[in-house]
């Protein structure tokens, strides 16, 4: 809103640049939000927005671009006058140098504070100042979601970090090290997609699992509420036809989707399945394309449960485990496939002949 303001009252064209790690993390957030905002006040004209290049340009001339991190040719792009970076902390120090010192008026970072970063240096600058911002500065949130945050006041490392927005390090996370890749190789062999249903409240999510050099590559397809079992089987059957593997707990819905002539099976739960199935991911080399947006988010918010005493539990909280779970039914429906073939090709790899002497 502030960037579209000034804009609006520039004597002068201006450039303003809103950045962020990905282009799928852009569409989903920062230009979805500005579009609302500028249709809320009344001040969005359709002709002024640039569907290609993604620009909206303003009566006085100025001008608003989206771009992400991973374009290098825009990161070294021409200078601007005003910058935002959103979620800088998932950048590098050397891309918010190139980005800054193209700028000429004003910088705006925001940032979870999840660990320390770079973040620390930049504040030493005479010119910059910190301005921390937590959910109760937000009048428009939902009770809901006060309600939900306001429920881990008992969590000091949790809340430290999301209630007071004070830097701190998250305990209990749950999974490290995925990589975040640009696409699926063209190698990847695609094994079957996961389904975690939602409606309401929660969304339904569809995980497509690729296989590739031994390791996994998640692919977020759906992420959405409202979805009726006839819409969830017309995604899947514009998709490659592979096996679904669907929450068990929805057995009416499965069948449902099966008379579509969909592949898919409910997913094998027990005693522990959660955990095992959790024990089973954190065992593998996994990578996410950067265009699963969702599902990055809940990687790096799925958490163990903690005490009132800061005990962490052997319990996952629920909330941030959507796509996770989806992910999470198809990769333990393989594990045991992989592993026969994988034992398959060892036993048919016969030894080398020994060479015969030849006197």
């Amino acid at each position: 809103m502030y960037l579209a303001v000034k804009a609006l009252t520039d004597k002068q064209p201006t450039l303003a640049s809103v950045v962020s790690e990905s282009f799928p993390h852009l569409k989903r957030g920062a230009i979805r939000d500005f579009l609302n905002i500028l249709e809320a006040q009344e001040a969005y004209e359709e002709t002024r927005w640039n569907k290609t290049d993604y620009v909206y340009t303003f009566p006085t001339g100025s001008k608003v671009e989206f771009f992400s991190v991973d374009q290098p040719g825009k990161v070294r792009g021409p200078r601007r006058q005003r910058l935002f970076g959103n979620e800088c902390n998932n950048w590098s120090f050397e891309i918010f140098e190139q980005l800054e010192v193209r700028t000429s008026e004003f910088v705006f970072l925001d940032y979870n504070p999840v660990s320390e970063f770079w973040i620390e240096d930049v504040l030493k600058r005479d010119d910059a100042e910190r301005i921390i911002l937590t959910y109760k500065d937000n009048e428009a949130l939902e009770k809901s979601i006060v309600d939900s945050i306001e429920q881990r006041m008992s969590r000091p490392d949790w809340w430290k970090v999301y209630g007071e927005g004070q830097f701190g390090e998250i305990m209990g996370k749950i999974f490290s090290n995925w990589q975040i890749i640009d696409e699926i190789p063209h190698e990847a062999r695609l094994e079957r997609y996961g389904l975690d249903f939602g409606y309401t409240n929660d969304p339904t999510a569809i995980v497509a699992i690729y296989y590739y050099n031994g390791s996994y590559i998640l692919d977020e397809i759906t992420y959405q509420n409202g979805l009726l079992n006839d819409a969830i089987a017309g995604i899947l059957k514009n998709l490659p036809p592979k096996l679904a593997i669907a929450d068990s707990a929805e057995p009416k819905s499965i069948d449902t989707i099966k008379t579509y002539g969909i592949s898919i099976l409910p997913a094998k739960k027990g005693r522990d399945s959660v955990r095992y199935g959790i024990g089973v991911m954190q065992d593998q080399q996994i990578s996410v394309t950067k265009r699963s947006v969702n599902l990055i988010k809940e990687y790096r918010n799925y958490l163990w449960q903690v005490d009132k005493n800061g005990k962490i539990l052997d319990e996952p909280e629920k909330g941030n485990d959507h796509a996770i779970d989806a992910a999470r039914y198809a990769i333990c429906s393989l594990i045991p496939i992989i592993r026969k073939q994988e034992a398959r090709r060892n036993l048919y790899q016969f030894p080398p002949k020994p060479q015969t002497n030849p006197t």
